[in-house]
């Protein structure tokens, strides 16, 4: 039962935001995009991954580098 009461508002607010997407999509189809709408997007999308991206990068280097691990006095701490 507890498990019920953790997922049924998650699914709730997952038919919530599905309809809303499909009211939202149904409402906006008859909207024309200009071209720098497109443009727009697509730097946007560009942008986003390449920062994602670059951040990715920045944790993979801080964990091989060992930027990640303990300071050298906590490490045998228990």
């Amino acid at each position: 039962m507890r498990k019920f009461l953790y997922f049924a508002p998650l699914i709730a607010l997952l038919i919530f935001v599905l309809w809303f997407a499909v009211h939202a999509w149904n409402y906006l189809a008859a909207a024309e995009i200009p071209l720098y709408g497109y443009v727009a997007m697509a730097g946007g999308v560009f942008f986003s991954v390449l920062v994602g991206c670059g951040l990715m990068a920045l944790v993979f280097y801080s964990n091989r580098h060992g930027y990640d691990d303990l300071s050298g006095g906590d490490r045998d701490r228990r």
